[in-house]
């Protein structure tokens, strides 16, 4: 489970399928109202005051996206209490929460640094994965990749190198967009691997 407090009001929480598997949770539990999901929530909260100094004290609303073969982000805010919710009766601690859940069709890693983009884009090079694009931000770079640029190939192997050089990023894609730089708009693994590699052969 990784944190990341996105505003003073809102943190971000990325659980990979691993971590699921380890609670004994699929995705869909998460449409379920069951004891083990109750607990993964309350579990985020405690890691979030422990973390990030996140206390929640009155209704929240969590997000649920779902992104293929990498895991689940949860966007969690705070909320406002509705002016007819009672809350006699309630244990105190008691937290109202709205849950949405949606899917991405994106893969969006993080690289920590250059050379770990060339590195992937040689792998993927020759694995028949030509295309992705690149970003940076915060010192970092970022790979993305759209559902249909990996049909061809095998997916859990995709994954598993993409693991080699990165990890799933806690740093939306949107906020990349906004915030960083574009560096490669498409076929950033081929132009990498032209500029980076085939020319150091």
């Amino acid at each position: 489970m990784r944190l990341e407090r996105l505003a003073v009001d809102k943190f971000k929480v990325f659980l990979t399928f691993d971590d699921m598997q380890d609670r004994g949770i699929t995705k869909e539990d998460l449409w379920q109202d069951v004891p083990k999901v109750h607990d993964l929530f309350r579990d985020m909260m405690l890691e979030a005051d422990d973390e990030l100094g996140f206390k929640v004290d009155g209704p929240i609303a969590v997000e649920v996206f779902a992104m293929p073969a990498q895991g689940m982000v949860f966007i969690v805010s705070k909320g406002q209490a509705d002016d007819d919710f009672d809350d006699e009766g309630f244990d105190e601690g008691f937290i109202e929460m709205q849950v949405t859940l949606d899917e991405t069709d994106e893969i969006f890693y993080e690289l920590f640094h250059f050379e770990a983009a060339i590195g992937l884009a040689s792998r993927l090079y020759s694995f028949g994965v030509k295309g992705g694009k690149l970003y940076s931000f915060q010192d970092r770079f970022f790979m993305k990749f759209e559902e249909q640029e990996i049909e061809q190939v095998n997916e859990d192997a995709f994954i598993a190198l993409l693991a080699e050089f990165g990890n799933p990023s806690t740093i939306s894609s949107f906020r990349v967009y906004e915030y960083g730089k574009e560096l490669m708009n498409e076929n950033a693994v081929t132009t990498i691997y032209e500029y980076f590699v085939k020319n150091s052969m």
